[in-house]
């Protein structure tokens, strides 16, 4: 089969490609899946790159999702031609990812497709749209509606901030960007933000320990300062979500927004969450959530489009989403 492999060399080096390598075998409990399509995360990117914090098995094959069909299972939860997905937990991590044409999991990490979405819609999502989607049920489930007020989403041109912003905007929010592409503007404001904030102009030392309440709830894809400075700005009994560290994994800030406006802050995590709470974010993206945008946030490529995909993701000049293409 044809595998996206990364390998390490005797100096310590770490070179990429696409490879013929053998179709895994399962043991118990385990099952074989045809992939059709997968997807790219930065998180592929640094395993690209040998970052030991993601991935310290090589050779490897990257891609922390994948989405097709079950052609040999030896789980009884599972049976040929399920189609299924898989997402999180240590796949594409320090075990083979999703970047082949067979891939092979626990039975414990596979999902069974809901209804009413195709594998290429659910990668097109990916890990990054179940990420925005635990996002944004976070908020909801916190109390926090359209008529709330405005919410803030950083990072927002990258796949998870994207994601968050349609799916926001779908559910009747107002949605501020914040992107440091100012070339982008006009695409975020396509998937229905409604205002786009420069981050050159959000990203700013500000000595106060709270400005001005704004915004209702805040979806962060990248730390540091700019949720620092988000975390002042929220409403009373407001909310921020925090997913990512593009920015900074430090958070340099203050106990004010949360002893004196009743802010929370939210913790989200894909990878290790509760399968049954995977379960109800793919249902919910399948169903309420299920945006009409998919097309102009995402670029298909195949498994040798990979390697330079990542040189974009890893300078930051990737926009929206990567879907890789693997079967028929």
């Amino acid at each position: 089969m044809k595998a996206f492999i990364v390998e390490k060399t005797d100096t310590k080096e770490y070179i990429c490609g696409v490879k013929e390598v053998e179709i895994p075998t399962i043991e118990a409990n385990e099952v074989l899946i045809q992939a059709k399509y997968s997807s790219l995360n930065f998180k592929d990117a640094l395993s690209s790159i040998g970052n030991p914090g993601v991935t310290r098995v090589f050779p490897h094959i990257t891609g922390i999702d994948v989405a097709g069909v079950v052609v040999e299972s030896n789980s009884n939860e599972f049976k040929k031609g399920d189609e299924v997905l898989v997402t999180g937990y240590d796949f594409g991590m320090n075990t083979n990812g999703g970047h082949s044409e067979f891939v092979k999991a626990p039975a414990a990490w596979v999902v069974k497709n809901p209804n009413n979405i195709t594998a290429k819609e659910i990668m097109t999502y990916g890990t990054a749209g179940l990420t925005a989607a635990l996002s944004v049920n976070e908020l909801l489930n916190n109390g926090i509606t359209p008529s709330s007020g405005e919410i803030l989403v950083t990072g927002a041109t990258g796949g998870v901030g994207s994601m968050s912003v349609a799916i926001l905007c779908k559910l009747g929010f107002e949605v501020v960007a914040v992107s440091g592409k100012a070339e982008q503007a006009e695409f975020l404001k396509s998937l229905g933000a409604k205002e786009v904030i420069l981050r050159e102009v959000f990203d700013i030392e500000n000595p106060k320990p709270m400005v001005s309440e704004r915004y209702a709830g805040v979806i962060d894809t990248v730390g540091g300062n700019i949720l620092a400075q988000a975390l002042k700005a929220i409403k009373y009994d407001g909310v921020a979500t925090c997913c990512g560290l593009t920015a900074s994994f430090d958070l340099h800030t203050n106990v004010f927004p949360f002893i004196l406006r009743g802010v929370r802050l939210i913790g989200i995590d894909s990878v290790e969450c509760k399968k049954s709470k995977k379960i109800a974010a793919w249902e919910k993206i399948a169903t309420e959530f299920k945006i009409d945008l998919l097309e102009s946030i995402t670029t298909e490529i195949t498994l040798e489009g990979i390697a330079q995909a990542y040189e974009k993701l890893l300078s930051g000049k990737a926009v929206g989403r990567y879907l890789v293409k693997i079967g028929e």
